[in-house]
């Protein structure tokens, strides 16, 4: 059963600021130039979108979130209420980006597919998302408790936490060739005073990243490229 997820940005701001704190080498990765055209897929109140929109670029971010999107049009965005799995765009940008977004996206081929038809031929994929690995601990003790009380825990997840080689192989079936991708350990102390409950109902509600999946993948130059063009 799918989860729906609601998000407050005050309480965004208190809690979870260390996930765009640690945006910036993703955002090294997507390396952005003054006069390109960027999607921001799921961004958030803005943050990081703001600094690429200050680099020159014209920058759309999209989230699911009416509030976050209300946040980020407040930094004087141009933001906008999207499914990522719905991306209305086609070759629109040359490049996408996204922060600590994917693991939410459940429906991951529905969303690449979206992100390879807004990318102009030859435009880039530069995302940061929780890998495998990540909280599992907590993962694997929710699930039971759900579980133990007579509820489906793992339909209840709302992450997925994939392997290097999972969405690598997602990525270059939708077409893109993988320049990079690794799982890259990281440990992430939560703000507050630790107790279990108030750090598993961040968990549950936020993901604090154990482990970081970063990568940059290209799309096809065109549309007869080979497809069996594989990561370098």
């Amino acid at each position: 059963m799918a989860m729906a997820q609601t998000w407050d940005p005050a309480s965004y701001e208190k809690n979870a600021r260390f996930v765009s704190d640690l945006g910036s080498p993703v955002l090294e990765l997507l390396a952005p130039k003054p006069g390109q055209r960027i999607l921001d897929l799921g961004c958030g109140d803005g943050v990081l979108t703001k600094k690429i929109a200050d680099l020159g670029c014209d920058v759309v971010g999209i989230d699911s979130s009416a509030a976050f999107i209300a946040s980020a049009r407040a930094r004087g965005l141009d933001a906008h209420l999207i499914d990522a799995v719905a991306l209305p765009f086609h070759d629109e940008f040359d490049a996408v980006f996204s922060n600590a977004v994917l693991h939410w996206i459940k429906r991951a081929d529905e969303m690449i597919a979206g992100v390879h038809r807004a990318l102009r031929p030859g435009g880039r994929f530069v995302a940061e998302c929780g890998g495998f690995g990540c909280v599992d601990k907590i993962r694997r003790a929710l699930v039971t408790a759900l579980d133990n009380r007579g509820i489906d825990g793992e339909s209840r997840v709302p992450w997925y936490y994939p392997t290097p080689g999972d969405y690598a192989t997602r990525l270059e079936r939708a077409g893109f060739r993988v320049d990079s991708i690794a799982l890259i350990p990281r440990p992430t102390p939560l703000p507050g005073d630790g107790s279990p409950p108030e750090t598993l109902h961040r968990l549950a509600r936020r993901c604090g990243s154990a482990h970081a999946e970063c990568g940059a993948v290209r799309r096809r130059r065109a549309p007869n490229v080979d497809s069996s063009h594989h990561a370098s």
